[in-house]
């Protein structure tokens, strides 16, 4: 979307990109950031395709990614950032489950997470630590994930969930939010086809047994971890 002129008198600021498909929440981390005198919003997005296209264009320091996007995934996205540029740091601001979710969006290349139930002065923090080249999460997941790692990974939230892809994790949330799998195939832009084979790997992971169960799991699922 629009750039904003920086004084070439100034000391060089972090120029931010906020992707999200809420207007409103793009405009309070705006002003948010506004005040930082260090900071420049460098452009807004509502979705993935927009996001690639003003990254080209306005070349930010950092990008800030909902995992929920329009017509796309935030998940996703932060993966082509990470193959089209490797050394662009990445922090998702979502209101998705920390505790399932985190781990997820660190392993396709962001190196920070923060819930948006978290007070404003965090997503500030947050630029600040992942520009130095830290990972920043909660203090709660930061000990799990060790705790995890000392212990060679035993104790791991939903371990059944833990064994879907990332994209049978979608289409596993879009079920819970109760799309049909033509509008599953069209959001995720693959085939009806492709959808109904990732339904049976799911159920095969998760050993559900048909397809009524899998829906009541699915919401289920959504309910308790914010994955609308």
């Amino acid at each position: 979307m629009s750039e904003h002129d920086q004084d070439s008198s100034a000391p060089e600021k972090t120029r931010v990109l906020i992707v999200d498909d809420h207007p409103i929440v793009r405009q309070g981390i705006k002003m948010l950031l506004d005040q930082e005198p260090d900071m420049l919003v460098c452009g807004e997005a509502e979705s993935a395709a927009e996001a690639l296209a003003d990254i080209e264009k306005s070349k930010p320091n950092v990008v800030i990614v909902d995992l929920t996007l329009k017509e796309s995934s935030g998940l996703d996205l932060i993966k082509d950032i990470k193959i089209r540029y490797p050394k662009l740091s990445v922090l998702v601001l979502s209101m998705r489950d920390e505790s399932f979710y985190a781990e997820r969006v660190l392993r396709a290349g962001a190196l920070g997470y923060i819930t948006k139930e978290e007070g404003a002065e965090k997503v500030v923090e947050g630029i600040r630590r992942i520009l130095d080249g830290e990972v920043y999460v909660s203090e709660k997941l930061s000990a799990r994930i060790v705790k995890e790692w000392v212990s060679g990974g035993v104790g791991a939230t939903e371990p059944s969930l833990e064994k879907l892809t990332d994209r049978e994790m979608q289409v596993f949330e879009l079920i819970g939010n109760g799309l049909p799998t033509r509008e599953i195939a069209k959001k995720l832009h693959i085939s009806v086809k492709t959808i109904d084979s990732h339904r049976e790997h799911i159920k095969d992971k998760l050993n559900i047994d048909n397809a009524a169960d899998l829906l009541k799991h699915a919401i289920q699922w959504v309910q308790c971890h914010g994955g609308s």
